[in-house]
């Protein structure tokens, strides 16, 4: 079990908590570079970014059907909603933004962003 502060600023918009395993194990700790880049969307939009989904243990991100090697397990991964905007813009932008890095993903209710090491689009 992790022990950390869970209402912590992590970053200006957004708090440890947000990023937390769903199964209450406490791995809650996102990547730099992946705060970087969500503070980077919300700014953009002008709007707040819900996480719905970051860090995951293995444990739950088998039970959620993950990948085997999810970049949510790494915390490297967010799967996100930006009010008053389409998975489709927030994709966009990404590919407009960072033509040749990171992963994304616009799916029906959400995007996907991960800060791999190289491109992925699915």
């Amino acid at each position: 079990m992790h022990n950390l502060d869970m209402e912590s600023q992590l970053s200006p918009h957004f708090k440890r908590g947000e990023f937390a395993c769903h199964c209450g194990c406490g791995f809650a700790t996102p990547d730099a570079e992946l705060l970087q880049v969500l503070e980077i969307i919300r700014d953009y939009f002008g709007e707040p970014v819900t996480i719905n989904s970051a860090c995951r243990c293995v444990d739950h991100n088998r039970s959620e059907g993950g990948a085997l090697n999810s970049t949510h397990i790494m915390g490297i991964a967010a799967d996100i909603t930006v009010k008053n905007t389409s998975p489709a813009q927030v994709e966009s932008f990404l590919m407009e933004k960072f033509p040749d890095r990171y992963g994304r993903k616009g799916y029906k209710t959400f995007t996907h962003v991960d800060v791999r090491l190289n491109f992925a689009h699915w």
